[in-house]
């Protein structure tokens, strides 16, 4: 029965590796509240709730069009545009959010044929 437990344990991760709890968001806060979102790594946006991941990357994603000067949003995109930040971010946690954007947005502009006005 010991060996079976065991067993378990280890298919199921326990003892292999510590848990890690998720995070809110607002212990990368500041004093006041806010979030330097330049600063922001991708270990900390995977390891933050879900919910809290999805208003980033829509908060990052209303930065980067607003930037553009583009005031409307291509839902299907934006949605495939979270989804491989999060999994570039998972992969490389080391990395800023901004850098795992550029590198999404770069990946995609590439793959639909989109060329980028000097």
């Amino acid at each position: 029965m010991l060996r079976l437990v065991a067993a378990v344990m280890i298919l199921c991760g326990i003892g292999i590796l510590p848990s890690r709890a998720q995070v809110d968001l607002n212990t990368y806060a500041d004093a006041n509240g806010f979030i330097d979102v330049q600063k922001l790594t991708c270990g900390q946006l995977a390891g933050t709730w879900q919910e809290d991941a999805d208003r980033l990357t829509a908060w990052y994603s209303g930065w980067y069009n607003g930037l553009a000067r583009k005031h409307y949003m291509d839902i299907r995109k934006s949605k495939e545009a979270e989804h491989e930040v999060i999994l570039h971010c998972k992969a490389n946690p080391g990395h800023l959010v901004i850098e795992a954007i550029s590198v999404v947005f770069k990946d995609m502009r590439a793959r639909l044929g989109i060329e980028m006005k000097p």
